[in-house]
């Protein structure tokens, strides 16, 4: 950054500075050292990323174009992978399921992360440990959290049914129930990840002036006003992209299917991502695999560009 003093002085005289112009480098321009250094640090990160994100991304789009089960010799067939894929039920039967799940855990955790830092917000007598308790499920990795959930949910033996014998009220299929089964699948995952909403929205509330609201006081707003008309809007951004992160995970939702119901029972819990592990993994389809991942991705970006313009129109950046 150049830095520039006037030439002269009130009376003319010239600044004993010299020229008056002080340059960083050659022509204000970094070194060619300072330059191979910064590569230096940044070149084992950058080969990193392209290694572990690029090249699969390039290797799995030349394998969409091909029929390949990864044992005998490709064959290319071109766009006929995507072609049988705009065609397959099962793959519209999987994005069905996908969707349902999207729209019952996403606006669930969202408003539910939201009420619940609202109320661990608030000065009340171990805070701590109630915040402690929400957060921990979220650490806790959905593999394990499937594996817990297979004892509560047992049809036979869980923790829940019997919960519901003491009560004196009907057993239910749970798990095993066709028409059940995803919604389970949703409290699964709400309570194993509602932490992650409840932090983000505790940090963004402890981050609203505190100048503000003693003003909406002031001018005479109540406690909903001043929460509608000011600790909301502020909340704008936080919310957008945590509808966008929540969202990305509901797509990608496998684990907890996989250790839950593996799909079951009769293909109700069949999900995108889990559809595309049964084609590759058990089916040995790597090319159609292949054409589903790049289906996924294509919803994915789709659907977030979408929440990212709606933010900006809303004139609620997040990104």
């Amino acid at each position: 950054m150049a830095i520039t003093f006037p030439t002269h002085d009130l009376n003319g005289a010239k600044p004993p500075f010299g020229r008056g112009v002080v340059k960083g480098g050659a022509e204000g321009r970094p070194s060619l050292r300072s330059t191979l250094t910064g590569w230096a640090f940044c070149a084992p990160a950058t080969l990193l990323i392209l290694g572990l994100s690029v090249f699969p991304a390039g290797w799995a789009f030349f394998l969409s174009l091909q029929k390949n089960d990864l044992i005998t010799p490709a064959t290319n067939v071109g766009f006929a992978n995507y072609k049988v894929l705009a065609q397959d039920p099962d793959m519209f039967a999987a994005a069905w399921h996908t969707l349902f799940y999207a729209l019952m855990y996403v606006p669930t955790s969202v408003i539910g992360g939201l009420l619940l830092a609202i109320a661990l917000n608030r000065p009340i007598k171990f805070q701590w440990f109630y915040r402690t308790c929400i957060f921990v499920p979220f650490v806790a990795s959905a593999a394990a959290t499937g594996i817990l959930a297979n004892f509560v949910f047992d049809e036979k033996f869980g923790a829940a049914n019997n919960v519901l014998r003491l009560m004196g009220l009907p057993q239910q299929g749970f798990l095993t129930d066709k028409h059940q089964a995803m919604m389970v699948i949703v409290i699964i995952s709400l309570w194993g990840s509602i932490g992650f909403c409840v932090l983000t929205y505790l940090a963004a509330l402890q981050d609203v002036s505190q100048d503000i609201l003693d003003a909406a006081r002031v001018d005479g707003a109540n406690k909903w006003q001043t929460f509608r008309y000011v600790t909301l809007p502020e909340l704008g951004p936080v919310t957008v992209f945590t509808a966008v992160w929540q969202l990305i995970a509901a797509i990608q939702l496998f684990d907890l299917v996989f250790t839950t119901t593996k799909g079951q029972p009769l293909n109700s819990t069949v999900t995108l991502v889990f559809y595309l592990y049964r084609m590759a993994f058990m089916e040995f389809k790597a090319g159609y695999a292949s054409a589903i991942a790049y289906a996924i991705f294509a919803i994915t970006m789709i659907l977030t560009l979408f929440m990212v313009w709606y933010g900006k129109k809303s004139k609620v950046e997040a990104f």
